[in-house]
């Protein structure tokens, strides 16, 4: 027996699953933290992180009828060969998608944790196979639709949808079933839309997944938002902003009152930005509550009310119950209505600082938006600090990218070179690997507050926030495709021509 630290590397995965004996999960090797690496004649070498893990070697060794030599490695090395055990014995197996079949009781199903090679029922093992793949693919959602004659299996990775498997019309009822029971959502009722929430576990890594599910013409449609904890949340120095927006962003959200608005689609990251905000914003001496729907993340130091519409908790209620907590920072998810814009913008006027976010297209349209809402432009004038719009853009894959001819929609605009990925294994043949934003921030001077209390036009209004310094999302996108970043058909899908 040898007890001191390896030299040579790990023997590839691939070869330790042949070593593995018969009856032998990994999720017990896992547990253990063994891995067998090597076998001849009576002897099975085993790798451990000490020599405590001796007689747990001995009895996997004894599974193969040999007795054992361990041979001690960094845990980290033995951890990684673990995880990609995982990927070679799990995802969605074409055996597993042919041989599921009903389960008369779902609802007596035990949930399972995720990272696990252990599940026998066929539904579970296809549901956590989908949703592991998902994870290791670093989708944000997984969407199953149903057809007359098939389910669809979709992720949504880098913002942009892959159809990924066809299961059969057969797959449909226990897959929907099993995922309602682990969101905890009723299974019996199949034709009213239904919100739950699934918190699953890969290891040590948690993932908390929003479900919601909507009736359609062939069947419930299932959509899931995964939340990767594992991640953590992003800070400001995360969110990669150019350095000019970065100064222009720490400046705003130094005022001690007022209202900063986020604007943008859906999924373009602002929740990530508003979090950014938050968590440079805390301290012991500020008070922070916000109003969320849902809440994403926990924030230490905030207090997060979750809106529940049932309960009578809306944005607007919970808001008049916050102005009563004395608080400092005020965070509301979005602006859905005039009477939460209005009470969040009196907040904003009698000492508070307000953050929201608001849908529409660019920044300086937020203005039009409050008014349409019906707010008074004095009102805006006097409480606005500033809105960012942002968007989310596919960073090309950096082992790919090649220098290439800038096609004629962008060359108008000055530009002689670009950039693109020809696509390979670690980008999932796209090209693109991660994403990255880009952020218009429209500061209101005094100057644009007088132009929004006299009724300015939204053209008159970017014109003064342009004199003013602003760079808009295509001047911001055109310098990312020269820097390389991204492509001009991958700025222009997200900006797109203006």
């Amino acid at each position: 027996m040898s007890n001191s630290t390896a030299v040579k590397k790990l023997p590839a995965a691939e070869r330790v699953l042949e070593l593995i004996p018969g009856g032998v999960s990994v999720d017990a090797l896992r547990e253990k933290g063994i891995i067998p690496i090597d076998a001849y004649d009576s002897t099975m070498v085993v790798a451990a992180s000490g020599i405590s893990s001796t007689l747990d070697a001995q009895i996997l060794a004894m599974g193969a009828g040999k007795t054992a030599l361990l041979e001690i490695f960094p845990e980290e090395q033995i951890t990684f060969i673990i995880r990609t055990l995982y990927d070679l014995k799990s995802g969605v197996a074409q055996d597993t998608l042919n041989a599921i079949e009903s389960v008369d009781d779902l609802s007596q199903l035990a949930r399972q944790e995720v990272l696990s090679d252990t599940v026998d029922a066929p539904v579970i093992k296809l549901v956590n196979g989908v949703l592991l793949e998902a994870v290791k693919e670093r989708a944000t959602d997984i969407h199953l639709e149903p057809f007359e004659d098939k389910l669809l299996v979709r992720y949504r990775i880098d913002g942009v949808l892959n159809d990924r498997y066809e299961l059969t019309k057969g797959h449909q009822s226990p897959v929907t079933s099993r995922i309602k029971v682990m969101a905890k959502m009723d299974i019996a009722e199949r034709f009213i839309p239904q919100d739950g929430r699934i918190g699953i576990a890969l290891g040590e890594r948690a993932v908390d997944i929003r479900v919601s599910s909507l009736p359609t013409q062939h069947g419930e449609r299932i959509v899931m938002r995964l939340l990767d904890k594992a991640r953590g949340l992003l800070t400001l120095e995360d969110l990669g902003m150019a350095t000019e927006e970065r100064q222009k962003m720490d400046s705003l959200i130094r005022n001690p009152h007022g209202m900063i608005l986020l604007t943008g689609p859906t999924g373009s990251g602002k929740s990530t930005s508003l979090y950014a905000i938050l968590q440079a914003l805390a301290r012991p001496e500020v008070n922070i509550i916000t109003v969320e729907d849902p809440i994403e993340y926990d924030l230490p130091g905030v207090g997060q009310v979750q809106v529940n519409e049932k309960a009578g908790v809306t944005f607007s209620s919970a808001l008049r119950s916050i102005l009563r907590q004395d608080p400092d920072i005020i965070m509301i998810g979005e602006m859905r209505d005039f009477d939460t814009a209005h009470i969040g913008i009196q907040s904003s006027l009698t000492g508070h600082l307000v953050l929201s976010t608001l849908h529409t297209n660019d920044s300086v349209s937020a203005v039009s938006r409050l008014i349409d809402m019906g707010i008074e432009p004095y009102l805006i004038a006097g409480s606005l600090l500033g809105v960012v719009a942002q968007r989310l853009v596919r960073r090309i894959c950096p082992h790919c990218k090649r220098q290439i001819e800038p096609p004629a929609a962008i060359r108008k605009y000055g530009l002689d070179a670009a950039f693109r990925g020809d696509g390979c294994e670690r980008c999932g043949k796209t090209g693109y690997r991660g994403r990255f934003g880009l952020y218009e921030q429209f500061d209101v001077t005094l100057e644009v507050a007088d132009a929004i209390s006299s009724g300015a036009t939204l053209a008159t209004l970017k014109q003064l926030a342009k004199n003013g310094g602003m760079r808009t999302l295509l001047e911001l996108g055109l310098a990312s495709v020269s820097s390389g970043d991204t492509t001009p058909e991958e700025m222009l899908r997200v900006v797109g021509e203006i």
